[in-house]
């Protein structure tokens, strides 16, 4: 009997142990020390305040981002390749001209990372495909050229998913991105480098690219900020193109104000404010001929509206899509319900005040911008004097076309990818991946009359799309169906239901692509310990508004950055 005890307690120890020890490896995979950038006020429009105040120099960021990467990337996958003597180089350039009295912006000496799909002069770019081993850009991609003269400091190349053709990360030559969170779920794609260098803490700001999703998903399940501008507005020349009608270069941050500065350097000037038209909108921007103040059908510039009393805010019904993850839902639409709610309460939360001028100066005045600040002093002027613009009302919409604009969105992509690829699929299968070979291979089976079908439709949702911005300044949904899935899994649970995991990831995001409408996530909340993103949709030449709503959200939750 005492050797039963015996045996009985000694089992229990050793399951005890085995507890523990899984308690501890599990400890290990879910999170991360993350970086310097991370840190409270570390944001590009605070460090750029620091930089100037003389609290630190560029020399200084380029060294906590580089130790930030050595310490971190091992575990997590984000960088292909990092320039460390060539980023030393550009920020001993910055500090000596900030010295000089010449000042080139926000991002003057910020460290950055840029997506392994778009040409930094002298590094590899890969594609996260074998086709590329070996393959140095020659030249700056021009979004790259846009940065360094804005003052930037490029660290480093970012993983991306095979040939940016895929949602989730984890299939690319370089091996998978993984999620600062939870390191054993994945962290998105095709921009998964760049949002775990941004979670992480490893840099503040990251270039992405964006065909279906590709910026705002990985920011999304990371717990970033991510921005897809309107289609034309960010030149994707030096960018390998997956799909070049729904292409875009976007920018991953922290905040949605630091996705702002690192677009306003894109585009080539501060976002565009009422009434100004955003380059490329044309017919692809779907507020074109409505009278909202954007372009007219012709492309031409319309009559400037007088701007709204209040910003009004579209809440789609996220089931239009496809299957929802509930709670990830009900987080998003509270997250913009107590942003609204406390806009025109809080002084702090004051669209008013985002726009127009404060008895204190905001982190980047020294550069002469507030958040959200229109390009036209007029135009900023006549937002910051009417009190009213504190409003904020959230409605239901719906768009009943969304299963239209998926099949729309898969043809297109489908044939132009495959446009990219089909002499390599035909000459050298065996150096592609299997699952991008294989969607590569499906979609040559596109017949012609689809991709001409899906051109047509898409000025038909485009016109459906107009209709919804003569009710509404925004349309908001969640930004992804669900949270991180776990690494390598290609199905889920959605709702009670089994879905395939791609159309799923890409059933809230794409539709934007689509339409070539500016759009933007930002963090909602956690559900489970993961991430989900609230995600905002506006017209062309009125990002200005989707900033200071996204903004309204950061300063609303708690613990922001």
């Amino acid at each position: 009997m005492d050797h039963e005890v015996e045996t009985t307690a000694r089992d229990d120890r050793r399951r005890e142990a085995g507890r523990r020890e899984a308690g501890r490896r599990e400890a290990g995979r879910r999170g991360v020390d993350p970086g310097f950038f991370a840190a409270p006020g570390h944001t590009v429009a605070g460090l750029a305040a620091l930089l100037r105040a003389g609290g630190l120099t560029a020399a200084d960021l380029t060294e906590r981002s580089l130790e930030a990467i050595a310490r971190l990337d091992g575990r997590l996958g984000a960088f292909v390749t990092v320039d460390a003597e060539g980023a030393r180089r550009a920020a001993r350039q910055a500090d000596a001209e900030l010295a000089a009295g010449r000042d080139r912006g926000p991002l003057h000496g910020v460290p950055v990372a840029v997506k392994d799909v778009i040409d930094v002069a002298g590094l590899p770019v890969t594609m996260g495909s074998a086709h590329f081993a070996g393959h140095v850009a020659d030249t700056d991609a021009e979004c790259v050229r846009r940065l360094r003269a804005a003052g930037a400091v490029v660290v480093g190349k970012t993983t991306t998913h095979e040939f940016a053709y895929g949602p989730t990360g984890d299939r690319t030559a370089n091996g998978p991105s993984r999620n600062p969170v939870d390191p054993t779920r994945m962290s998105g794609g095709s921009s998964g480098g760049s949002a775990v260098a941004v979670a992480a803490g490893m840099v503040p700001l990251a270039l992405g690219t964006d065909t279906g999703g590709s910026v705002r998903i990985p920011a999304a399940l990371c717990g970033v900020s991510g921005f897809k501008p309107a289609y034309g507005t960010v030149p994707t020349d030096g960018v390998f193109p997956l799909a070049a009608s729904l292409d875009h270069v976007g920018v991953l941050a922290r905040t949605p104000e630091d996705c702002r500065l690192g677009y306003e350097a894109l585009a080539g000037a501060r976002g565009p404010g009422p009434g100004t038209r955003s380059a490329g909108a044309g017919a692809r921007g779907a507020g074109a001929g409505t009278g909202t103040g954007g372009d007219t059908a012709d492309g031409t510039a319309g009559a400037v509206r007088d701007e709204p009393r209040g910003i009004r805010v579209g809440w789609l019904a996220p089931g239009d899509f496809g299957a929802v993850d509930p709670g990830v839902a009900r987080l998003a639409r509270a997250a913009l319900g107590t942003a609204a709610a406390l806009a025109g309460v809080s002084p702090e939360l004051s669209f008013g005040a985002s726009f127009g001028a404060s008895s204190e100066p905001s982190s980047d005045a020294s550069f002469g911008v507030s958040p959200g600040v229109s390009p036209d002093a007029s135009s900023a002027s006549r937002v910051s004097s009417d009190a009213s613009l504190c409003e904020v009302s959230v409605e239901e919409a719906a768009f009943p076309e969304a299963p239209d604009a998926l099949a729309a969105f898969s043809a297109l992509q489908d044939s132009e990818a495959y446009a990219v690829h089909a002499d390599r699929v035909r000459e050298r299968p065996e150096l592609f991946g299997a699952e991008v070979l294989d969607r590569l291979r499906t979609a040559a089976r596109t017949p012609g009359w689809r991709y001409v079908r899906a051109l047509a439709d898409r000025e038909r949702l485009a016109g459906a799309a107009a209709l919804l911005f003569d009710r509404f300044d925004l349309l908001a949904l969640p930004t992804t169906a669900l949270t991180a899935p776990e690494l390598g899994a290609r199905t889920a649970v959605v709702a009670g239901a089994d879905v395939a995991l791609r159309p799923a990831l890409l059933a809230l995001t794409s539709t934007w692509n689509l339409l070539g409408l500016p759009a933007l996530t930002v963090p909602a909340g956690t559900a489970g310990g993961l991430p989900v993103g609230l995600q905002l949709v506006g017209r062309p030449g009125h990002e200005h508004l989707l900033f200071a709503v996204a903004g309204a959200v950061v300063r609303a939750a708690p613990g922001r950055p």
